[in-house]
């Protein structure tokens, strides 16, 4: 590179003239001006001072990457014949690689498995002597065994015999060997005076070591085999690691020849030299004396390139047989959790999910029933544990000590009935207050909860909506209260909200008084109301049936010392008692936030006693209460069993019907509060994405699968039964019939509104609607039908259903030429002259080009001329020429198809 001054440096490499002269300066270079000539040697000596000041440990560099970039241009033809240049750049790279890095890291490598050889030695060795000096010490013990079983199995004439034998027997054999052959040595004394019996236990003991000697030494050499088995195999680990981080960083793992890149030749010719001789050195250190190289060794790494022969086999296998595991499953638990416990991957969870019919992502949480189905279906055992919150709840239970010392209380009470009869009047009458002034259009929009006073005894009241959107509230109410009393108005009879509070009193099993309201009204019939409540088996005790019927006004008054009189005579007979000291507990009624008060509870206590002061535990809410106050606002310190009252101080809004309970632990309600909340928060979600999922495969199915909505009144049970069963049976998998609702009587406004919403059709059945509904069908044009026979119903229905159905195409050929020449025009392209060989071809309709009978193209024709004339149609036998729109490819021999697509009604 050419000398270049200060200032067009500082500009290349984007600092400062200034800052460049004092790191010049720096690194000791004599350049004091912008316009002094800095040379390519000491631009080098400028990078390594720069380096070192920034902490570099080797200022040069370990490898070296050449870049190559060269442009050129070709030209090319595009798909309407002109000619196009292209630009093509080509890019190439090469690296270098220091030799003395990869000296250093294969004698790393060396070293590491040199050392591994000697520990796994080492350890062989220490094994084998501490075997051997074990079997050495058990055959002494048993030598010794024999020989004392001997002995004492011989009687003492023998012993002594045979002792005098041995001695006799010594003393020759030393007479013999006392004196030594010419040239021979002394024999030794030990050898000379042994007895038999300690020649042949010396000859087996010396017969024992050289057998252990070659044991140890077969061991030694096995374990050396198995050493160098291991070094080889982590060699080929390491090797498979180093070029698979290669790869991950983008660095060359292989070589590939290059062209020289101009300027640097005589660089590389020098690298590839010196690293052909290192390579051919590196193979004949790693040879065995055999010539042959070792396996599970890595011969050559070298200037990017990785050359390795690694044994083919590796020393895992399968198992042979499915492993069955015990799968522990608590209430709920994600999937990837549940795949986790069964060793299997989440996929193939989720694919059994999917052919349970189940569908799911793998951070979704499944309940513990669907979890049980799923473990074994995959054939695994599950096991089923209890979760945290129910260890929490327990420990909760077994915190708090409830009071064995029962007395009696007061009932609670639950007003229940159709919208207007007379529920709250009725009350107000008892309590001799105004309540239902107070309410929102007359109707109760909650729960009131209220206890009276009266000559009899303390009475609790709850007050429970009859408006049809208040179901919820009145489920709540039968759940919490002792007694049911139904209020039926005598003029109206039953309602369909009198019907929906006889089924909740019944589910939550509760004795129900009937009251007949407004019987001072003329109207008045109360034997139709025996009558309509009878055929919902709800039957006077005047009739023979179990249940009470009361007639009462709530306008006069006249009556309701009978209705009280009832309920506490009921209440007698349920024997009703609570612990009225200890912690209370109990359920929310009702709960709203207040500006300036908070949260305020409305709570009906069961059994205890709430006071000012408890650690108070609702749902996922907790609080000391701050304050408490009755039904009419007056502030109370403490309240018993079957009292309702309001509480301060949670530190949220509870559910409505949800149990509190009074802990001694503020610590430990803090604890289950924050974990009921977590809980809810993960249900909440599991609920969301579920739905997102049902929404998905809902939209899925709605695309591709028609609806019929229908709502339908008949006259009878048996009529209506018979219909909605013989329309189900008309969905197919294009469309189906969905009943929206069905029902028995005319037709009114509440069915009109519902075929509304649910863009659905009326249809009567010996039925007819009322005037209302009538003007509400003609208003919003709802189509409205009667029929008097099922067959003509279902034959309209089928009718309906049938226009529904996605039309069938089907494909009808017009005509076919066959190209005899291609002529090139300005205009059009590529002109072919044809012969009609069968049919019509029309201008306006869709083609297809076939060659060799294998369509090649289909669109449409932009040109159909004869003798220079645009036509519109040419038939069979005449010539023409054509030109395929878009197409310039037409070729003698081809031929052209001119085709029509009809769309055919079906019908079930």
């Amino acid at each position: 590179m050419a000398e270049t001054t200060v200032q067009k440096l500082a500009e290349l490499v984007g600092t400062p003239v200034a800052t460049l002269l004092t790191q010049m300066s720096d690194a000791g270079l004599p350049h004091k001006g912008a316009d002094d000539l800095v040379s390519d040697e000491q631009k080098q000596h400028l990078l390594l001072h720069l380096r070192k000041s920034h902490g570099a440990a080797d200022a040069e560099p370990k490898k070296i990457t050449l870049k190559r970039k060269t442009t050129s241009t070709i030209k090319t033809t595009g798909a309407s014949g002109k000619a196009k240049t292209v630009a093509v750049e080509v890019r190439k790279k090469r690296t270098y690689v220091k030799r003395e890095v990869l000296e250093a890291e294969e004698r790393e490598r060396e070293e590491q498995e040199r050392l591994e050889a000697e520990r796994i030695e080492a350890e062989a060795a220490a094994r084998k002597a501490e075997e051997e000096a074990r079997a050495k010490a058990a055959e002494e013990d048993a030598a010794r065994e024999r020989a004392e079983a001997e002995r004492a199995a011989m009687t003492p004439e023998a012993l002594r015999e045979a002792e005098e034998k041995a001695r006799k027997a010594a003393e020759d054999k030393a007479k013999r060997l006392s004196v030594p052959k010419a040239g021979g040595k002394k024999a030794d004394s030990k050898v000379l005076n042994e007895t038999p019996e300690e020649r042949a236990e010396r000859e087996a003991e010396e017969k024992r070591k050289r057998e252990a000697e070659d044991a140890r030494r077969k061991q030694e050499a096995e374990a050396r085999r198995k050493a160098e088995e291991e070094a080889a195999r982590r060699t080929a680990e390491e090797a498979q690691r180093l070029a698979a981080e290669l790869e991950k960083r983008g660095e060359p793992t292989e070589r590939k020849e290059e062209e020289d890149d101009t300027g640097a030749s005589i660089v590389v010719e020098a690298m590839e030299a010196s690293w052909r001789d290192e390579e051919r050195s590196s193979k004949r250190r790693r040879r065995k004396p055999g010539g042959r190289e070792r396996e599970g060794t890595i011969p050559v790494v070298a200037h990017g390139q990785m050359k390795s022969s690694f044994h083919k086999e590796h020393g895992f296998k399968s198992p042979t047989e499915k492993m069955v595991y015990d799968v522990e499953v608590p209430e709920t638990i994600t999937v990837a959790d549940l795949a986790q416990r069964m060793s299997v991957k989440s996929r193939e969870v989720l694919k059994t999910l999917m052919k349970m019919g189940e569908m799911a992502t793998v951070n979704q949480h499944i309940d513990q029933e669907t979890a049980v189905l799923l473990v074994e279906e995959m054939g695994h055992t599950p096991r089923l544990v209890k979760g945290e919150q129910a260890e929490l709840e327990d420990d909760l239970t077994s915190m708090v000590a409830f009071s064995d010392d029962q007395v009696s209380r007061a009932p609670v009470v639950t007003i229940m009935g159709h919208v207007d009869h007379g529920k709250t009047s009725l009350l107000d009458y008892i309590r001799r207050a105004k309540v239902a002034e107070g309410e929102a259009g007359g109707i109760t929009q909650h729960i009131g909860a209220y206890h009276v006073e009266t000559d009899r005894g303390m009475i609790t009241f709850l007050d429970t909506p009859g408006h049809a959107a208040f179901t919820a509230m009145r489920a709540r109410g039968a759940k919490a209260t002792d007694i049911v009393v139904i209020v039926v108005a005598a003029d109206d009879g039953v309602m369909p909200q009198t019907e929906e509070a006889i089924n909740h009193a019944k589910a939550s099993g509760v004795p129900i008084i009937i009251a007949v309201n407004k019987m001072d009204k003329e109207s008045a019939d109360p034997e139709r109301v025996k009558s309509e409540l009878s055929q919902r088996e709800v039957i006077s005790e005047e009739w023979g049936g179990d249940y009470q019927f009361k007639y009462v006004s709530a306008h006069t008054g006249a009556g309701v010392d009978d209705l009280l009189e009832a309920i506490l005579l009921q209440a007698e007979l349920l024997e009703l008692k609570a612990a009225h000291v200890g912690p209370a507990r109990g359920v929310v009624i009702e709960s709203r936030v207040e500006k300036g008060r908070g949260a305020v509870a409305s709570v009906l206590i069961q059994e205890g006693e709430l006071k000012i002061g408890d650690v108070l535990l609702a749902g996922g809410q907790f609080g000391r209460v701050r304050a408490m106050g009755d039904e009419n606002g007056k502030a109370i310190k403490s309240a018993g069993p079957s009292i309702p009252v309001e509480v301060l101080g949670l530190d949220g809004v509870p559910e409505a019907g949800e149990q509190f309970l009074v802990v001694p632990d503020e610590r430990k309600a803090r604890e289950v509060a924050e974990f009921r909340q977590a809980k809810e928060r993960e249900l909440k979600l599991k609920r969301q994405q579920a739905s997102k999922l049902e929404n998905l495969f809902a939209n899925m199915e709605t695309a591709e699968q028609s609806q019929v909505n229908i709502v339908i009144k008949a006259d009878v049970r048996g009529s209506l039964e018979a219909i909605v069963g013989a329309l189900n049976e008309l969905s197919t998998d294009e469309v189906k019939v969905t009943i929206v609702s069905s029902g028995v009587g005319a037709i009114n406004e509440s069915d009109v509104s519902l075929a509304m919403t649910s863009q659905g059709v009326l249809l009567g059945f010996n039925v007819r609607a009322d005037s209302a509904a009538k003007r509400l069908c003609e208003r919003e044009g709802i189509d409205l039908r009667y029929y008097s026979i099922i067959y003509e119903m279902i034959d309209d229905v089928k009718q309906a259903m049938s226009g529904m159905l996605a039309p069938e195409r089907r494909e009808e050929i017009l005509g076919v030429a066959q190209v005899r020449d291609v002529f090139r025009s300005s205009k059009f392209g590529a002109v072919a002259g044809c012969m009609v060989i069968e049919g019509t071809l029309y201008r306006n309709r869709p083609i297809r080009v076939l060659r060799d009978e294998v369509v090649v193209f289909e669109g449409s024709l932009e040109s159909l001329r004869r003798f220079k004339e645009d036509v519109s149609e040419v038939r069979n036998g005449m010539e023409c020429g054509l030109a395929v729109k878009s197409y310039n490819d037409v070729r003698e021999g081809d031929k052209i198809e001119v085709f029509e697509v009809r769309e055919i009604a079906r019908t079930l």
